[in-house]
């Protein structure tokens, strides 16, 4: 009996041990859970949306539904005062930006295109000959991000998972996907116009497009929007944008007039076929149908390890660019983008879960008002170019030099010179450049004017010569910076377009969303390199290899 009590008494003690082990094995797990460093979300959802002014979001604001544009600034992050910090503001720099956590005096895209000085020829910022296409016949597949010298944040989540993280990048534009995607991506696709209409991507990526991408070429998708393009909304209530017939807007061919309705099966055949889709809302409208068939034909956020979608949108930029950003089809083209996010983000709630992945919506830059409408309102605005001053330009070299040799080139409002010309000549480069700083000064509409020697000899921290130093790379940038007077552009007089170091196209909206992100918001600056080393953090991974920019602290949870 005594025997039986005492073996008793020592299976209740390990029975007891096993009991208090396995609770601190579970407490340990949960503290550890809580305590992670990180959050490991299912799948990030980068938006890039092409010319976005931040004022769009409150402009239209009373417009949108409750599960676009709302459902990301009211349970999610939004910084309102967020500005790309380097000039040139366009497309090829803003995406590589966004992505790489710096800016174009790191990553090296500089422009769209830009001159080579090595060269001697102008390069498109993805462009790359050595590929070949996938998906079409013609040389627009002829892509890759090999222009860009450093890592995306997509390149560090593929390494940081073994290459077993998927990142799929989508646009209209192939710079759109290509940059986004960065070095490693398991996909980048962009679309085809004319007689296409199809998704289509580079021999960089693969060898055969998947079976989900020919599916989807080969249905009526993109098809179903050869329709007639009206207003989401009654006309009379879009309040929040100009008149629809006036002179500030490009027309269709085949249009007498800027306005509604824009009968696109009438203008299809003389207005690019299916490239026409993309200077209309319906443009995004199939990005985001081509988004939802990668998610389900990738399986994107079906295991443990974190994915990536890269969807930019690209027909804002085009609508934007034709009518101008005060014009009823921009107002109609984000009303309809709103509905287009709404829809993504229910579906991402279905395949992905609610609460398991995190999205952040940005712009690549924004835009200026058309000029000439601002100076019919008395606001001082005008256009530039430096073809009228040509003459004035070389008399000046005539001059001072002997020779109109000297300049080489001129792109981005920046002029190249030959430096061969300038050593024969045993000048001083430095000089030489002081001397055209000074003279382009006298030219109307150019505000100020920087020097190659300047960017690279003084440091600034602020105002405009910050901005342009951080778009300036020494081995690739020009001898001569111009900035134009506020409200001044080199674009025709209808449509508006971006590109300056000023505020109208440097504040875009920056929204944060979903798993790991606070809710709230600041008025704090934030700038666009800020935005990958946010996601780094808040998925413990590295930094992308040329980080310039710092994690949002007050984005975090």
């Amino acid at each position: 009996m005594k025997r039986f009590q005492q073996l008793l008494l020592a299976l209740f003690f390990i029975l007891f041990a096993t009991d208090n082990a396995l609770f601190a094995q579970r407490d340990r797990a949960g503290n550890a859970e809580q305590t992670a460093p990180y959050k490991r979300p299912k799948l990030v959802v980068g938006i890039v949306v092409d010319q976005m002014r931040y004022d769009y979001l409150t402009r239209f604001w009373d417009h949108y539904g409750e599960g676009g544009f709302k459902r990301l600034v009211n349970e999610g992050f939004n910084c309102k005062n967020n500005h790309f910090n380097y000039a040139p503001t366009s497309t090829g720099p803003g995406h590589a930006s966004v992505y790489t956590g710096t800016t174009p005096a790191t990553h090296g895209i500089i422009g769209n295109n830009w001159y080579d000085k090595y060269s001697d020829s102008s390069v498109y910022c993805a462009s790359d000959t050595t590929q070949t296409s996938v998906g079409t016949q013609s040389d627009a597949g002829e892509m890759s991000p090999h222009r860009m010298g450093v890592t995306t944040i997509t390149d560090e989540l593929r390494l940081h998972t073994q290459m077993q993280a998927k990142v799929i990048a989508i646009a209209l534009k192939d710079r759109g996907a290509v940059l986004p995607g960065g070095h490693t991506a398991n996909a980048a696709y962009w679309y085809t116009g004319g007689t296409e209409g199809n998704w289509i991507s580079s021999s960089y990526y693969m060898e055969a497009l998947p079976r989900w991408v020919n599916a989807f070429n080969k249905s009526d998708v993109v098809e179903r929007y050869k329709k007639v393009w009206t207003t989401l909304k009654p006309i009379n209530t879009y309040t929040q944008s100009g008149s629809d017939n006036n002179a500030y807007e490009g027309t269709f061919n085949g249009e007498t007039a800027p306005v509604f309705p824009h009968d696109l099966e009438n203008l299809w055949e003389n207005n690019g076929k299916f490239g026409l889709l993309r200077i209309t809302p319906f443009g995004n409208s199939i990005t985001t149908d081509f988004a939802l068939a990668a998610l389900k034909g990738e399986d994107l956020g079906k295991d443990q390890v974190t994915d990536f979608l890269a969807i930019s949108y690209s027909s804002t930029d085009y609508v934007g660019h034709f009518f101008g950003v005060n014009s009823k089809e921009i107002q109609d083209t984000y009303l309809r983008l709103d509905q287009d996010v709404a829809r993504l983000l229910k579906e991402l709630d279905k395949e992905v879960g609610k609460g398991q992945y995190t999205v952040f919506l940005t712009a690549d830059h924004a835009a200026v008002n058309v000029p000439a409408y601002l100076s019919d309102m008395k606001i001082p605005a005008g256009y530039f170019t430096l073809s009228k001053y040509r003459e004035q330009l070389n008399e000046f070299l005539r001059y001072r030099y002997g020779t109109t040799d000297l300049i080489k080139n001129y792109s981005n409002f920046q002029i190249f010179l030959d430096h061969a010309v300038i050593r024969n000549l045993d000048l001083s480069l430095r000089e030489v450049q002081e001397d055209l700083a000074q003279e382009l000064l006298k030219y109307e509409g150019i505000s100020r004017t920087y020097t190659g020697y300047q960017m690279r000899q003084n440091t600034y921290q602020e105002g405009i010569p910050y901005i342009l130093q951080n778009g300036y790379n020494p081995k690739s940038s020009g001898d001569i910076l111009m900035v134009l007077d506020p409200a001044y552009a080199s674009y025709s007089r209808t449509g508006s377009t971006h590109g300056s170091p000023h505020v109208y196209d440097t504040h875009v909206p920056l929204l944060f969303y979903g798993n790991g992100i606070k809710k709230g918001s600041t008025t704090g600056r934030t700038e666009i390199p800020d935005i990958a080393p946010t996601i780094s953090a808040l998925l413990g991974i590295a930094f992308p290899n040329g980080t310039t920019g710092s994690p949002i602290e007050e984005v975090l949870e």
